[in-house]
């Protein structure tokens, strides 16, 4: 503290050091769509994506899911390398993507 009472602070937000990019364009509706379900095999991912099915079925009843099962590891229970295939998802004939979980 200094003799007039003022302390120094520090902002508790880092310094950006990355530039920001915007977000894909979201779908309208997953009505009709195909979502593919990336895990890394921690947590409880069974569990969770078999809620989430569930749940997105009720609000869009013509959604379709490609199953965390059906995407390739690398043998440890990681993600693909997305930089080395990033069609993986496409050829899935996937709309969009749900990646979870993990502690």
């Amino acid at each position: 503290m200094a003799e007039n009472g003022i302390y120094e602070v520090l902002w508790p937000r880092g310094r950006r050091v990355a530039p920001i990019t915007p977000f894909s364009k979201r779908l309208e509706t997953l009505n009709g769509k195909t979502v593919g379900e990336l895990w890394n095999y921690a947590f409880r991912g069974k569990e969770i994506f078999s809620v989430l099915e569930k749940g997105l079925s009720e609000r869009y009843p013509g959604v379709k899911f490609v199953s965390w099962a059906s995407f390739p590891t690398d043998g440890d229970h990681k993600f693909p390398d997305w930089e080395a295939h990033p069609e993986l998802p496409s050829k899935m004939d996937c709309d969009a993507v749900i990646v979870g979980m993990g502690c």
